[in-house]
Order: C-alpha cells, then structure tokens, then sequence
C-alpha cells in the first residue's frame, strides 16, 4: 500500500497478537495493540485510526460494549473477532455497530481480504451518488438519508447498505448469495440467516404501516424489491 494504514488490535491473547502483528506489519499496516477492553475503547476514542480489529472476549470489558464506546464517538471500521460462532453473536456484534466480523480460527488470508473489501466499501461510500428511488421511498448516499413518503427512516449502518443495495438492483432479483456478497462484503458457505433478519428488520422499517409493500420474498430464491 502506498501509505500505511493504521489498524488498532485490541485483543489479550498473546498468541493471536503476535500472529496479527506479524501478518499485518508484513502487508504494509501500521499496527497498535491494546490488551483489555477499557484500553482499547479508550485508544480507540482518543487515537486515529483506520480499521479496529476487535476481540469480542476481553478482560475488563467485552468487545460489545467496547464497540458500543467506540460508535457512540466514532465511525472507525470495525471487525469483531470471535470464537463465538453463532447466528445470534454475529446479529449482536453487527447491530452494536461492528462492520463485519470473522469467526475464530480464520485463514490470515480470509482476515487480510475482509479488511480489504470493508476499506473498498467505505471509500465507495464517500463518492457522491445519485439519489435512489422507488415509489415514495428515497435514499440519499450522501447525507445518509432515507425517508419514505416524506417521513425520515432511521436505519442502521448494515440496514441502510441493504436497503440501498435493494434500491441499486430494483425490480431485480438478489438471492441471499448475492446480497451477503454485496453487503457484507465477502461470500459464506453453509447456512446462515443473516440476510433474512436484516430483510425482517427493512420491512418492519420501510414497509410495515404503509398501504404499499416494496420488499417482495421470491420464494426458495431471495429478495426484490419492486417499484
């Protein structure tokens, strides 16, 4: 990388540390490391950086709450890191405000290319973009507004990047492959339901208590949203 990114580990154990600052000071990044939770909220709040690599198990406090300090302040990247690989631990860490999270043990490979594709998205996000419509609901990328029928909607990061992946392919159908691909930013084989919850959560948003629905279930294939 042409300049030196700087990533922020807050994690305490000491062998995954050492492999993480190896691996990532090899590719090019600049690395600070905080070993328990209250030290890592605080250098994260207090320090620049531009992805936090996040251990949801931490001594003081846990990576939840931790990401929890952090967003109250601060839009930094986060990966969580878990060994906690369930449906209702990736939601949690993805609704406090996680970017994305990678289930412990992981390939170096797999972590460097999550970290890659989330710094690909963010920078698409800050190119002006046209405003989305379909119907009475509108979204604007740039002031990071939806509204619906002139009434403000209030998304979360990962709901609004739904939504607006939805509203980019309008009158198309996504399968669940494709949106976890294009939101979540990387491919997952085997079962999960996390496109479906977060489908649950738009429509309770956007369409529930307005006469016409948007969000259509196509079933035994995905999702489309239809003008």
């Amino acid at each position: 990388m042409s300049t030196k990114e700087h990533v922020l580990i807050i994690e305490d154990e000491a062998a995954m540390v050492r492999l993480l600052e190896l691996e990532l000071a090899y590719e090019g990044y600049e690395i600070t490391v905080a070993r328990d939770g209250l030290a890592g909220a605080e250098q994260a709040i207090q320090g620049s950086y531009d992805l936090i690599l996040l251990d949801l198990n931490l001594p003081g406090i846990n990576g939840i709450e931790v990401c929890k300090r952090i967003r109250a302040v601060k839009q930094t990247p986060i990966i969580m890191i878990t060994a906690r690989d369930t449906i209702s631990e990736r939601v949690r860490g993805l609704d406090t405000g996680a970017d994305d999270y990678v289930p412990k043990p992981f390939a170096i490979e797999e972590l460097l290319a999550r970290m890659r594709s989330l710094q690909r998205r963010l920078q698409q996000s800050r190119e002006p973009e046209e405003l989305l419509e379909a119907r009475d609901l509108s979204l604007s990328a740039a002031s990071h507004r939806v509204t619906r029928a002139g009434q403000d909607i209030e998304l979360s990061q990962r709901e609004f990047e739904l939504l607006r992946c939805l509203l980019q392919n309008k009158n198309r159908l996504m399968n669940r492959e494709a949106l976890l691909n294009l939101v979540w930013g990387y491919s997952y084989e085997g079962e999960t339901n996390v496109v479906d919850v977060y489908i649950r959560y738009l429509r309770l948003k956007v369409d529930e208590g307005y006469g016409e629905k948007l969000i259509h279930t196509v079933r035994g294939s995905g999702y489309i949203l239809r003008d």
